[in-house]
C-alpha cells in the first residue's frame, strides 16, 4: 500500500486553517509595544512526555515541577492516582522508559544549563511505580562511588541507556559503555544488559566497531550497524547458526545505507526502510533469512523519503508512523484504523498520535495532539467508557486562534529544480500584501528541515507581523536522493541560489514589501545569512546571524571543535570541498572573505562555549565587518554552546532579535 501524501495533508491544514481563521485578530496591533514578547513562545515547556506501561495499568508522566525542574510521575489509571516518583530541584527527569509493568528506567539532564557550566553526564536510574526500590545505576559523573549498602559500585558514567525500547519484561534494559575515545569519536562500544534491580551487568557478544543494535521481541540480538572511519555496513545474526553476515555496505558520511531496520517482527522478518534504486526512500519487508522482499512497498510518497516508526504491540505490527510534510499514521490494523477516525472527529484540530498498550486487554489510549498552531497536548482515552481525560500541554498559555498557519509551497529555482519552501502570513493577514518578511533558513545543512508542527521561532516572528519563510534548499533530507546530493559542495552556490530564488518568488506573489526583507539563521543558517547579505545586497535589508559558520577552512580544520577527525579527513571533502585542492573555491565561499561587501544591519549573536562553531568564527568576523560597516550588533553568551539553553539568554536573544527585525524593516 502507497501513501497518497498530498490530499491528506492538503485537507488537514485547510480544515485547521479554516476553522481557526474566524476567531483570530484581523491585525496584530501597530505599535512595538502591543506586539507579543518573547517570554510567551519561548518559556519552558510543561508537559513533555507521557509513556503507557506495557500491560496499559499505568501512564508515566514527565511536566514541570513547582521548582521548575522536569519531574517523574506515575498515575494509576484505575482511580487516577498519581504518585511523584522523581522530583529534584537540582536536575531534570529526562529519557524514561518502562523497564517492566512495575518499574522504570530514566536518566537526568540539565535542560537549562548552558554547555560551559555542564559537569554531569545523564547516569542512569531505576524506580518502582510506587515509587520504590530506587536505584542509581550509572554515576553522573566519571567516577564511582559504593552504593548504599549492597556494597557495589556504581557504573562508570560514560555508560547511556540505549534510545531504543526495552524488552518490557524482566529488570533489565540495554546500554552502550564507549570505549577508546580518541579524536572526538569512539572506535569501540560494547553493548551490556543492565540489572535495574540489583546494578548488575552482562556483555551482549556483537561484531567488533557496532554503534547501533536491534533484539527481537526475545531480547535476543538479532541486527547490528557496524561503523568503521567511513565504512558502514549492516549485519544480520542467523538465528540458527548464530553466524553474523553482512546485508549492506556505505559510506556513513555521503549515504545513510539503503537499508535502514526499524522493527524485528516476531516472524524474524525485517521491516525496513530502503530505496531499492528510486530516488525516495519507502518502507518495506525483508527476510534476512531468504534475501526476500515484499512485492510492493508498506507505505511510499512520491514527494518524500518515507522512514517510519513502527507502531506494534507484543506479537503483532499495528501500523507504521512517519513524517512527510506532516506526520502520518498508517494503520494496518482495522480495530486502530477504526479507532483513529474516531479521535480524529472529536479533535478535529489537529495531528492525534496514538499509543496503546504493548500488551493486555487495558481500554487506555493515550493521545497526543499537536498542529502547527498548537503546541502538545496530552489526553487519555477509555475505550470502555468512552471518555477523555486531559492530561495537561507543553504550552498552555499559547492560544492556538492566535497562532499562524504554516503552508508548504513549491517554487521553482533558476535552473528548473524543485525548492519545497514553508509559508507562515501572520496571523490574521492570511491575503496581506506587501508585509515585512524574515527568510528563516535552518541549520544542518545536510538534515531534515521543517515539517508541520508548532515550530516558536515561527509563531514568534509571525505574531510579530512578519511573513516567516523557510525554503527547503538541496542539500536538505527528506526530500530524496537528488535533493539531498544536490547541496554537495553548493556552500554559497546552488544552496544559497535556492534561498534566494524563493525569497523572490515571495516578493514576486505579493506577499512581501521588497524593501522590507530580512535573512536569519543559526548555524549553517547563519552561514546563508551573511552569503545572502554578501551575493544579494539589494535584496535583503538586515541579518541576524546566531553560532554561525564564517570560514569554511576555518570549520573543517579548527583543533578545537567537536567534530570527529575522520568527518574532517572523510565527510568535509566530499560535501563541502577539499581543504587543499579546493582551498580556493572554500575561501570564495567563506563570508568571512567577503566582509567588507556586507553593508547592511547585522546582527551577531555567538556562545562562548561552543564547540561545534568556535566563537572565533564570530570574533574574526565582527572585526573584518566592523571595519566597514558600523550596523553591527555583537552578542556573545558566555557560558553557551552551539545554542541557548539558560532562559535568560534566550529571552534576551529573542528580544534584540525582535528590536533589531522591527527597526531595520520599518517603514522610512
Amino acid at each position: 500500500m502507497s501513501v497518497k501524501t498530498k490530499p491528506w495533508n492538503i485537507t488537514r491544514r485547510t480544515v485547521l486553517a479554516s476553522s481557526m481563521a474566524g476567531a483570530a485578530p484581523a491585525v496584530w496591533a501597530q505599535s512595538a509595544s502591543a506586539k507579543p514578547d518573547a517570554a510567551k513562545f519561548f518559556a519552558p515547556a510543561q508537559v513533555t512526555g507521557a509513556e503507557l506501561s506495557p500491560d496499559g495499568q499505568r501512564l508515566a508522566l514527565r511536566s514541570r515541577g513547582q521548582h521548575g525542574r522536569a519531574m517523574l510521575a506515575v498515575i494509576e489509571l484505575d482511580g487516577m492516582k498519581p504518585t511523584v516518583v522523581y522530583s529534584s530541584d537540582g536536575a531534570d527527569a529526562s529519557h524514561f522508559v518502562w523497564v517492566n509493568n512495575q518499574r522504570l528506567a530514566f536518566t537526568l539532564g540539565d535542560w537549562e544549563t548552558p554547555a560551559g557550566k555542564q559537569d554531569s553526564g545523564p547516569g542512569l536510574f531505576g524506580v518502582n511505580a510506587d515509587g520504590s526500590a530506587f536505584k542509581q545505576l550509572v554515576e553522573r559523573q566519571h567516577a564511582s562511588y559504593r552504593n548504599g549498602n549492597d556494597g557495589r559500585e556504581l557504573l562508570r558514567g560514560n555508560i547511556h541507556l540505549l534510545n531504543g525500547v526495552t524488552q518490557r519484561s524482566g529488570d533489565e534494559v540495554f546500554v552502550a559503555q564507549p570505549e577508546q575515545w580518541q579524536d572526538n569519536e569512539v572506535d569501540y562500544i560494547k553493548l551490556l544488559k543492565l540489572n535495574t534491580l540489583n546494578g548488575r551487568t552482562t556483555e551482549i557478544d556483537g561484531p567488533l566497531h557496532a554503534v547501533g543494535w536491534w533484539a527481537d521481541n526475545k531480547g535476543e540480538l538479532r541486527a547490528a550497524l557496524v561503523r568503521e572511519k567511513e565504512k558502514g555496513s549492516l549485519m544480520w545474526k542467523d538465528p540458527a547458526g548464530g553466524a553474523w553476515r553482512t546485508l549492506s555496505e556505505f559510506n556513513v558520511f555521503t549515504d545513510d545505507g539503503d537499508l535502514n531496520v526499524h522493527h524485528i517482527a516476531a516472524d524474524g522478518r525485517l521491516y525496513v526502510s530502503a530505496r531499492r534504486g528510486n530516488d525516495k526512500r519507502a518502507m518495506w519487508i525483508m527476510d534476512p533469512a531468504a534475501g526476500k522482499w515484499s512485492d510492493k512497498p508498506l507505505a511510499s510518497s512520491p514527494g518524500f523519503d518515507v522512514d517510519a516508526y513502527v507502531v506494534a504491540r507484543k506479537d503483532k505490527v499495528l501500523g507504521l508512523r512517519f513524517t512527510i510534510d506532516a506526520e502520518v499514521t498508517q494503520w494496518f490494523d482495522a480495530d486502530m484504523q477504526a479507532l483513529q477516525a474516531a479521535i480524529d472527529k472529536v479533535l478535529p484540530r489537529t495531528s492525534n498520535r496514538l499509543s496503546v498498550p504493548w500488551d493486555g486487554d487495558a481500554p487506555w489510549v493515550l493521545i497526543e495532539a499537536f498542529a502547527d498552531i498548537q503546541p502538545s497536548l496530552y489526553y487519555l482515552f477509555n475505550r470502555t467508557t468512552k471518555k477523555f481525560s486531559k492530561l495537561g500541554g507543553a504550552r498552555p498559555d499559547i492560544d492556538p486562534k492566535q497562532m499562524a498557519a504554516m503552508d508548504l509551497v513549491h517554487i521553482k529555482a533558476r535552473d528548473g529544480k524543485d525548492v519545497p519552501t514553508w509559508v507562515t502570513m501572520p496571523p490574521g493577514q492570511e491575503k496581506a500584501k506587501n508585509l515585512p518578511m524574515v527568510v528563516l533558513v535552518h541549520g544542518g545543512p545536510f538534515m531534515p528541515g521543517q515539517h508541520w508542527h508548532f515550530n516558536a521561532e515561527v509563531q514568534f516572528l509571525a505574531a510579530r507581523g512578519y511573513v516567516v519563510i523557510q525554503p527547503e534548499f538541496r542539500g536538505t533530507l527528506g526530500y530524496g536522493t537528488e535533493h539531498a546530493k544536490g547541496g554537495w559542495r553548493q556552500w554559497g552556490k546552488a544552496m544559497q541560489d535556492d534561498v534566494t530564488d524563493a525569497t523572490r518568488w515571495a516578493i514576486a506573489q505579493g506577499m512581501a514589501d521588497p524593501k522590507r526583507v530580512a535573512i536569519a539563521g543559526a548555524s549553517y543558517g547563519g552561514y546563508a545569512t551573511l552569503m545572502g547579505l554578501v551575493r544579494e545586497p539589494g535584496l535583503y535589508r538586515c541579518g541576524v546571524c546566531w553560532v554561525g559558520i564564517t570560514d569554511l577552512n576555518m570549520w573543517a580544520t579548527v583543533s578545537w571543535s567537536d567534530l570527529p577527525a575522520s568527518y574532517k579527513k572523510l565527510g568535509v571533502p566530499m560535501l563541502m570541498g577539499d581543504p587543499v585542492k579546493d582551498a580556493d573555491d572554500l575561501k570564495a565561499n567563506s563570508p568571512l572573505t567577503h566582509a567588507a561587501k556586507i553593508t547592511q544591519p547585522l546582527l551577531l549573536a555567538y556562545g562562548g562555549k561552543d564547540r561545534r562553531v568556535p566563537i572565533v568564527h564570530g570574533e574574526k568576523f565582527k572585526k573584518a565587518v566592523q571595519a566597514t560597516n558600523p550596523a553591527v550588533e555583537w552578542v556573545v553568551y558566555d557560558d553557551e554552546g552551539h545554542g541557548w539553553a539558560d532562559p535568560a539568554n534566550k529571552l534576551d536573544f529573542y528580544g534584540r532579535m525582535a528590536r533589531f527585525l522591527d527597526k531595520h524593516t520599518a517603514l522610512g
